[in-house]
């Protein structure tokens, strides 16, 4: 006997019980999911817990070394964007959206640069930062409106992070932002991927299976980490945030950050720190700005003015390398 198709509540059930399977073999191959055989944590004291943690994060180092071509490539891109007045822009859902948003965060106090320059989303908005966020990752529609809401265009780089390389709300948010025109960057854990095959620029840290097993907050977070540091502080240092070692254009908001543009101040002038501290409050709180008037002999508003023709680069104003 012949049978029609299943209707109704059953082939609702079907659907469903298949796109699961499907999800549970698309989950099984990567590696990030993978256990490793043999091995009883539980059985273990301590001092073998802390050595085999270490000896496996070992892993998250080869894994960025190894995809050091991929950073540079997206970096002259990042670069070039930003010069232009472009912003760089991480999205992500879970402990890489939270990275992703540490690190736009960062760069306000390090580099004087805020959400107009380097900003964040992350699945299910502010609340998934401090609790997960039930089927956020999962919302394709948010993915893309989101990045739409920001008006991102051709002068912008958006970067997807996700371990899996798979998530729904990253794939969507970077599509969406390549549409509109935007470089687009993904930083992944596993190779081949969805969301390499939908940005210009893939970054591939392939850390292989976690100390415990699916836990990438381990060694797939590191390693996100470690690639968004780089991307956002090798920029800045292109863009003349950066003068010699010295975080020049530090935002002076509180008492630890007044006393290190100080010593910024008098290392890169060999100033005392009482003059550090009066140039320092003369212009401002901008330790680029002092440094400038110091060693030209200069008011801070002809030392701004400087800058600003200089497009903030002090090793330009000073005579040394742009």
């Amino acid at each position: 006997m012949t049978t029609g198709p299943t209707t109704g509540p059953d082939a609702g059930r079907d659907a469903a019980a298949g796109s699961a399977r499907d999800l549970g073999r698309e989950l099984d191959r990567l590696d990030t999911e993978r256990s490793r055989p043999g091995v009883r944590l539980d059985a273990m004291d301590v001092p073998a817990l802390v050595a085999a943690q270490l000896e496996n994060d070992r892993d998250v180092q080869r894994a960025v070394e190894a995809a050091a071509p991929q950073i540079t490539a997206a970096l002259e891109t990042v670069v070039e964007r930003l010069a232009s007045g472009g912003r760089l822009i991480h999205v992500g859902a879970g402990t890489p959206g939270r990275l992703g948003v540490l690190d736009a965060a960062e760069c306000l106090p390090t580099f004087g640069v805020g959400p107009d320059t380097v900003t964040a989303l992350i699945a299910g908005g502010e609340t998934a930062m401090v609790n997960a966020v039930e089927g956020a990752e999962d919302d394709v529609d948010a993915g893309a409106a989101d990045v739409r809401a920001l008006d991102v265009g051709p002068r912008d780089v958006v970067v997807g992070i996700t371990a899996s390389g798979r998530t729904p709300y990253v794939v969507a948010a970077v599509t969406a932002a390549r549409e509109a025109g935007a470089a687009t960057v993904g930083i992944a854990n596993n190779a081949g991927t969805a969301l390499a095959a939908a940005v210009d620029h893939p970054i591939e840290t392939l850390t292989g299976p976690e100390f415990v097993t699916g836990s990438t907050r381990l060694k797939a977070g590191s390693a996100q980490k470690q690639v968004l540091n780089m991307l956002s502080t090798i920029a800045m240092i292109r863009l003349g945030k950066v003068y010699g070692t010295l975080m020049v254009d530090v935002h002076v908001t509180n008492a630890k950050l007044r006393h290190r543009g100080r010593r910024i101040v008098m290392e890169a002038t060999g100033a005392a720190p009482e003059e550090a501290e009066r140039a320092l409050a003369a212009a401002d709180g901008n330790a680029k700005a002092a440094v400038a008037a110091l060693l030209l002999g200069v008011a801070p508003d002809e030392a701004r003015a400087r800058l600003a023709a200089a497009d903030g680069r002090l090793g330009a104003v000073l005579g040394g390398d742009a």
